[in-house]
């Protein structure tokens, strides 16, 4: 069964949104999805809709958002609904509303340097498949200083500071580049990576970006195997199924 994407893009030009929805959406056919473009954040407007799909990717740089459709895609993406993207155009979205940077897992505050800085990605050892097979890679780019979730599977880093700010005096640290997390039973995924279209299309950028798709794609089907699993058992009189591991 053909897999349903929704790519929204917009607002602050200087991230390339339309560019970038080109290369996501390119990705995305490749590996057979059904895919929608919008750059408007009407096509947040129809809850079933939203919940009919198995991915979202939004990207779409500062501006503002409707509550209502915040609220669209946050019972979507807890009914089951993967969510997946990159850079300010979901970590940086809505500055004023706190509900979507609690689903994403964090918000930018910062890149130190702006664009230009040439920094390490330094690859952490997880389960995940997302960045099986990889090692540390340079990118030259903004670097992300994030707020972050504490809840969120972090499977990238890099260390701050590079460039000298006020930030610099205090102790090295790891601010996390890649990571998962969940959100009711759907799957999230962000990499700061992403700056301009060719960070997205370089290579390792590119490749973290696919394995994220999918990886949140997947998370519906799998859920809903389980419910169906789950009552399968209760018909037989077995044990319920409560949880649903990483591996899943």
């Amino acid at each position: 069964m053909t897999k349903k994407a929704l790519i929204v893009w917009g607002g602050w030009n200087g991230h390339e949104p339309e560019q970038v929805a080109g290369i996501f959406k390119g990705i995305l056919e490749e590996e057979n999805f059904d895919v929608e473009v919008s750059d408007s954040l009407d096509s947040y407007a129809d809850p079933e809709k939203l919940k009919s799909l198995d991915l979202i990717v939004p990207h779409w740089t500062m501006g503002q958002i409707e509550k209502k459709y915040v609220d669209n895609i946050s019972k979507a993406v807890m009914s089951g609904v993967g969510l997946a993207g990159c850079h300010g155009g979901m970590c940086d979205s809505f500055r004023n509303n706190v509900d979507w940077q609690f689903m994403t897992g964090g918000n930018w505050v910062a890149h130190p340097g702006n664009d230009g800085v040439e920094y390490m990605v330094n690859i952490k050892h997880s389960s995940s498949p997302i960045l099986e097979g990889f090692h540390d890679f340079k990118v030259v780019s903004e670097q992300y200083y994030l707020h972050v979730d504490p809840a969120v599977e972090v499977l990238a880093t890099t260390r701050f500071p590079i460039v000298e700010g006020p930030h610099s005096l205090n102790k090295a640290v790891d601010m996390p580049v890649v990571w998962t997390k969940r959100w009711g039973v759907g799957r999230v995924f962000y990499s700061s990576l992403g700056h301009l279209a060719n960070i997205v299309s370089m290579p390792e950028v590119s490749l973290i970006m696919r394995r994220g798709f999918l990886w949140a794609a997947e998370g519906k089907t799998l859920y809903a195997k389980k419910e169906s699993n789950t009552f399968a058992a209760v018909g037989n009189g077995s044990r319920i199924y409560t949880g649903m591991g990483d591996s899943q």
